[in-house]
């Protein structure tokens, strides 16, 4: 192997995880037409939206914001705002968007939306590249896109951490308007204690602070290195965010369209966020919602003992085990994780018999 084949190994190998969010890809390698594949037709992350338009921060970045009305045109009951994930973007959430727009007990308002540096919203700087101020601009959203009403919080991964940093910033929302919350293949903290290594997510590792040096000196080459990734790539975006072998190949192309989306600065400067989250007390701030709490048993990112903690800690919420499911789990098995998405919904549309939310709605 050549030194400059060495080069690109070491980073691509460093690039190519993730930490809490999803695998972090290296290129992007796509395979012909596959007869045989169930999603060969599928629109997947080309849906239109009904509106779209720009929530700007207190710290001037400029989030892209799209919702989705009812399908049947009728009034919606509720508002559920999508949270995605690391080295993701709104497009994530293609399958549970498309359900939700069909749904009709209860209709749904949907707000779906870039966080800073991720898809179309603005890059930010390294500074302002944390969970906590992620939870604030979640909050700024909710504030600016006129999100009133009972509301519904969907987050997978880093999505997952936001909300719980929104909770820790303003307790007062989970008491007055936010009715119910889903986190999906996410983590309170400890992320490197169970799944990745915790060195790894060190902002003090010298790989991972060299990427970031590497792309403020020659962009052009990081990005040359992650598309010199190839089928390598492939194979452990595949394994890393999936727990079926017998995965669509158009759901791992699509994973590695968004990822290929994201900066290797951008992943960089997140890095110190994720390997140092931890928000266990944040978690109370969450008792007076309905939680969801949904994790793949198959998930190599944030394994499931993660999700076993978060409902250790709401001993209310409900727990799902996605028996096979890897980190892209909404993916993998979206009517499973649709139709506990739609049960959460109608538990805060119409109550339920053990804790009847219609009555705490009318305070």
């Amino acid at each position: 192997m050549t030194v400059s084949k060495k080069v690109g190994a070491v980073i691509g190998t460093a690039i190519g995880v993730a930490a809490a969010g999803t695998a972090i890809a290296v290129g992007v390698s796509r395979r012909r037409h596959d007869p045989d594949d169930p999603y060969a037709g599928e629109p997947l992350g080309r849906l239109r939206p009904d509106r779209t338009y720009t929530v700007i921060t207190d710290d001037g970045i400029e989030l892209a914001v799209e919702e989705v009305d009812p399908a049947d045109g009728g009034k919606p009951e509720l508002t559920v705002v999508f949270v995605h994930g690391f080295a993701l973007s709104r497009r994530s959430w293609h399958f549970q968007r498309r359900a939700l727009a069909q749904l009709t007990e209860p209709r749904v308002r949907q707000v779906l939306y870039d966080h800073r540096s991720h898809g179309d919203s603005g890059r930010a700087n390294e500074a302002s590249s944390t969970i906590d101020q992620l939870g604030l601009d979640l909050g700024e959203v909710i504030d600016k896109a006129g999100i009133v009403g009972p509301t519904v919080l969907v987050g997978h991964s880093m999505g997952g951490m936001t909300i719980m940093a929104l909770a820790e910033q303003r307790p007062e929302l989970f008491t007055e308007q936010v009715c119910g919350v889903a986190l999906i293949g996410t983590s309170a903290g400890e992320v490197g204690k169970s799944g990745l290594p915790r060195p790894l997510l060190s902002r003090y590792n010298p790989l991972t602070r060299g990427i970031g040096r590497l792309a403020d000196w020659q962009p052009g080459m990081v990005e040359l290195v992650r598309a010199a990734g190839g089928q390598l790539t492939r194979r452990a975006v595949r394994s890393l965010a999936f727990g079926s072998k017998d995965v669509s190949p158009s759901l791992v192309d699509f994973l590695l369209e968004l990822l290929d989306a994201t900066p290797v600065r951008v992943l960089a400067d997140f890095i110190g966020t994720l390997g140092t989250h931890n928000r266990y007390a944040a978690l109370a701030g969450l008792k007076h919602a309905h939680v969801l709490v949904i994790s793949g048993d198959a998930d190599r990112m944030t394994a499931f003992s993660h999700a076993e903690r978060i409902a250790v800690e709401l001993p209310d919420a409900e727990l799902v085990r996605v028996r096979g499911g890897g980190h892209m789990a909404m993916f993998e098995q979206p009517q499973l994780i649709n139709d506990h998405l739609v049960m959460l919904l109608q538990q805060c549309a119409f109550g339920d018999p053990e804790h009847d939310r219609r009555k705490w709605w009318r305070r």
